[in-house]
């Protein structure tokens, strides 16, 4: 490639980084990363009514959060600056008058109660993709003289030229065409002077000097509007890669109506994901690495990272396979790591305090310990030790059919008695007590292990048993064999 690779993500402030978003930020970061290019992050912040607090914070400090540092931005500047649309009025001002004056674009004053009424009557004909009716496109001089000294308001509309057939080769569908009849002219400021996206999106990729964009496929409709605004000015296409859509489990395309699915970066950021584990999940939706290997840090990613094994089909958000990669990767953490992700949710829950003792801590950390393996994010620490916060246990079925063995009186009857004499509570004594129940009964294996998990911690299944008994504490263990006992 001769020219430097620029690729940009521009997200508008109208929400939070969402997991789509994210996904198309991280195919033009790799992109540029692969081609030692730019990542450019430019906020489109035109849609003023629907910008919220917080989005554009929220867009940037999720994008470093994942691990995808930008080269230029409106937080660290650039030599394209600036970075925000609304910033760039005066550029956008400029251009369409250099339209209006080449004829290329013309005024509009059709009220917007005008216009909804004539896309009525074409719906009410048949028209599935109603146009606008060109009232405006023929106006003389005079005409539109008169109009603007009588203080209508009008937008400016793009002049849709008449039999031109629109080709790209995108890089992910390949040849693409669309017809210019099927376009209606289409506004390009509205009549508060912003411009629209199919509008400025072309001038701000121009003038930045984009060389790829990589976007969602619902853009795919908007790219003859934006072909047609390089056109009049001669400029260079971008190369376009239209990313095919995300589906939920149920195959449907995802929505951020679709509660099924957490929708937002911040949300698993929240819950104790890792950002090297969404990072590498977000990149297997809607490319393949070759092989069959699933893991990859991020500069094996940038390395592989190639444009013609992007998909042409629908990638799948599949949960499981997110917290089971997230899984793999708090498995390589070393503990005071998981003990950093979890500890937070158990405070939050109220189930330890905000500040800890030395001994609180030191329990907390062998608490975590026990489902280091385990845990597939931080916050599922709190279900998954749920027993040690519960002052009694409910025994569920599976727990009661363990209960009903004719040796059980008589192995936690033994067992009482060694706990009680156990004048330290760690692991190894406890295992030592096990041992001598083992020796004193004759019982051994389930008939031994199980009536005393179910009675300790109320369950069938869980960590090292002495490790856990240990750190319920002797009181509560020994209060809840007593309990037992008087069943």
């Amino acid at each position: 490639m001769t020219k430097e690779v620029r690729v940009r993500y521009a997200p508008s402030p109208t929400g939070n980084l969402h997991i789509g978003g994210a996904r198309t930020a991280l195919f033009n970061y790799l992109y540029a990363r692969h081609h030692n290019g730019k990542f450019i992050v430019r906020i489109e912040d035109t849609d003023i009514e629907r910008n919220i607090e917080g989005g554009e914070l929220s867009q940037l400090d999720n994008l470093k959060w994942l691990g995808m540092e930008y080269d230029e931005s409106v937080d660290i500047g650039g030599p394209y600056e600036p970075y925000r649309q609304m910033e760039r009025l005066d550029i956008y001002t400029k251009y369409a008058e250099e339209m209006l004056e080449k004829g290329h674009a013309y005024k509009c004053f059709c009220s917007s109660e005008e216009l909804e009424a004539d896309r009525e009557q074409q719906k009410e004909k048949g028209v599935a993709a109603p146009m606008y009716n060109g009232k405006c496109r023929h106006l003389s001089k005079e005409e539109v003289q008169e109009k603007e000294n009588a203080g209508i308001p009008y937008t400016i509309r793009m002049r849709v030229p008449e039999n031109v057939t629109y080709t790209f080769d995108d890089l992910v569908r390949g040849t693409v065409s669309f017809e210019s009849k099927d376009v209606g002219d289409w506004v390009l400021v509205k009549a508060n002077g912003i411009p629209t996206y199919n509008y400025a999106v072309v001038l701000d990729d121009h003038l930045m000097e984009i060389t790829h964009v990589f976007r969602g496929e619902e853009h795919l409709s908007n790219t003859p509007k934006q072909l047609m605004v390089f056109d009049v000015f001669g400029w260079e296409y971008p190369k376009y890669g239209h990313m095919t859509l995300i589906i939920n489990e149920s195959r449907k395309k995802l929505s951020k109506r679709d509660e099924s699915i957490i929708q937002f970066v911040a949300q698993y950021k929240d819950l104790g994901y890792l950002p090297e584990a969404m990072f590498n999940f977000f990149a297997l939706l809607g490319w393949s690495p070759e092989g069959e290997e699933e893991i990859f840090s991020k500069e094996e990613f940038i390395k592989q990272f190639d444009v013609a094994r992007l998909s042409k089909s629908p990638s799948m958000f599949d949960k499981q396979k997110l917290t089971w990669m997230n899984n793999q990767y708090i498995k390589q953490l070393p503990l005071e790591k998981v003990v950093e992700l979890a500890l937070p949710h158990l405070q939050k829950e109220g189930l330890l305090p905000e500040e800890l003792s030395e001994e609180q801590q030191v329990w907390a950390t062998n608490l975590i310990g026990l489902y280091h393996d385990q845990m597939s994010f931080g916050a599922e620490i709190i279900e998954l030790s749920s027993l040690f916060f519960n002052d009694d246990v409910a025994y569920n079925e599976e727990a009661l059919e363990v209960l009903t063995g004719e040796q059980v009186p008589e192995v936690m009857a033994a067992f009482k008695a060694q706990l009680e004499a156990l004048e330290t509570f760690e692991p190894a004594e406890i295992k030592a007590s096990i041992k001598a129940v083992q020796k004193e009964t004759g019982h051994k294996g389930k008939n031994l292990f199980m009536p005393i998990r179910v009675v300790t911690t109320g369950q069938t299944h869980g960590p090292e048993l002495a490790d856990a008994i240990s750190l319920i504490g002797k009181e509560k263990v020994i209060a809840r064999v007593s309990k037992y006992a008087k069943q």
